[in-house]
């Protein structure tokens, strides 16, 4: 987690298996690691209803270990975006007292929480636990557009071009933190970019 805390950020907690039959866990990368962490506290045959929906990024790491779960269902996908037309349906159909899980980046968590509370979920059986990487997905102010994955700050918006700051404001509505022009006044002054969301 960033050192300082910034006001705007949802609060993240840790995994941990909620008596029930209906499971849906969705992840990515390093997301995967918290739930191996909740099966190994969670009781035998916790994972015979489950459904998980995993973002593995481009190693595919990790993926045999949450195979070896054994869930109901499994699906690997390569963006989440590609995944989510799976997650919309899966929520569309669940059960009454649906569990649903989710562990990963920033940006995933923040969008399968939309999606959920969209269909209906109650916030109160969702669980996020945030692993991996910092790396912020930001909107534009200026051109609305979503850049994914941003590192840096300063930041190039992938759609318009400018040069961006990267603000500590986090907007749940778009699952994204805010990003306005740099260099409004001046075009021609270029702040250097650093590394600072790993």
């Amino acid at each position: 987690m960033a050192a300082k805390s910034i006001i705007s950020r949802p609060v993240y907690g840790t995994l941990s298996p909620q008596p029930g039959k209906h499971h849906l866990f969705v992840a990515d990368a390093e997301g995967a690691l918290a739930i191996t962490d909740l099966a190994a506290k969670a009781p035998d045959g916790f994972f015979a209803d489950a459904h998980i929906i995993f973002i593995p990024g481009n190693d595919s790491k990790h993926v045999a270990a949450l195979e070896a779960l054994k869930p109901a269902q499994f699906y690997q996908g390569p963006s989440f975006a590609s995944a989510l037309p799976r997650l919309k349906q899966t929520l569309a159909n669940a059960h009454m007292g649906l569990h649903l899980y989710l562990a990963g980046t920033e940006g995933l968590i923040g969008q399968a929480m939309q999606a959920a509370l969209e269909a209906g979920i109650d916030h109160t059986s969702i669980q996020t636990e945030h692993r991996g990487s910092l790396a912020r997905r930001i909107q534009c102010v200026h051109c609305k557009g979503i850049t994914e994955n941003v590192t840096t700050q300063p930041a190039t918006c992938s759609h318009c071009g400018l040069l961006l700051l990267v603000r500590d404001h986090y907007s749940r509505r778009l699952a994204a933190f805010q990003g306005v022009c740099i260099n409004a006044e001046d075009r021609s002054e270029i702040p250097p970019t650093e590394e600072i969301f790993r």
